[in-house]
């Protein structure tokens, strides 16, 4: 009887290790939300940094001139290049909160900047090309939420000057506000997005990102049998990089 009881002692630890495993297993695959961290100068100025090595002389006492976004910087496999893109949070079937993250590399533009102020910015983003954790998701995008197929473009061009931060290109970061226009699902809204810059030789970094309420832009969120909710609230974030022309 003894033997038997120690038997099932075991037999109980094991149960409840392999449980433990498994519920570990499905929090790590399933449950855990992992998406991409927010677009940050810090993470932008490492990148900054090795495409800036051997061209510091280049920077020159002065930013006038016109400035190209420069997709050949960093890569957007590991998110290090330019992208544009959303970040909103959902509720799962089953699964509860996640946070959705989707971006694209394909992000074209100009920047302008005149004595101490930068007085034209426009970037279009090519929104078919959007990429998150899911292809269901993607999908869905295409003729829902976003609507990518109707509405395949999302622009922003500046409406105000923006004075060029004091300290920028000398070793440190400087932050900024920027108001424009953005269009996104075909509506046009006057945004005032928070800017980070850093700069080395001819390569500037411009990291940022903007609230959007979804409604305001005509999107209907997507839910359905496995997305329960997605809130109202989004974010248009971007991390970019110009080259001097």
């Amino acid at each position: 009887m003894a033997r038997s009881r120690r038997t099932l002692g075991i037999l109980a630890g094991v149960a409840v290790v392999v449980l433990v495993i498994v519920g570990f297993g499905t929090w790590y695959l399933f449950i855990r939300d992992d998406a991409p961290e927010a677009a940050n100068i810090e993470t932008a100025g490492e990148t900054l940094d090795q495409a800036g090595e051997g061209d510091e002389a280049a920077g020159a006492s002065t930013l006038d001139g016109s400035w190209a976004v420069d997709t050949s910087v960093g890569s957007f496999d590991d998110f290090s290049g330019t992208w544009a893109g959303y970040r909103v949070d959902e509720e799962l079937a089953s699964i509860g909160a996640n946070t959705a993250v989707g971006r694209t590399p394909d992000v074209s533009g100009t920047m302008d900047v005149t004595g101490d102020e930068v007085t034209a910015v426009d970037v279009e983003v090519n929104m078919t090309t959007l990429q998150s954790d899911s292809g269901t998701r993607d999908g869905a995008m295409r003729s829902r939420g976003l609507e990518t197929d109707q509405f395949p473009t999302a622009t922003f061009a500046l409406s105000q000057p923006v004075t060029l931060p004091s300290g920028l290109g000398e070793g440190g970061t400087a932050s900024a506000s920027a108001t424009g226009n953005l269009t996104i699902h075909g509506v046009t809204k006057e945004v005032t997005l928070d800017v980070d810059v850093d700069l080395s030789g001819s390569t500037a970094a411009v990291v940022g990102q903007a609230p959007v309420t979804l409604s305001d832009f005509g999107i209907e969120p997507p839910t359905g049998f496995s997305v329960l909710s997605i809130n109202e609230q989004g974010t248009f974030e971007f991390q970019l990089f110009f080259t001097r022309q």
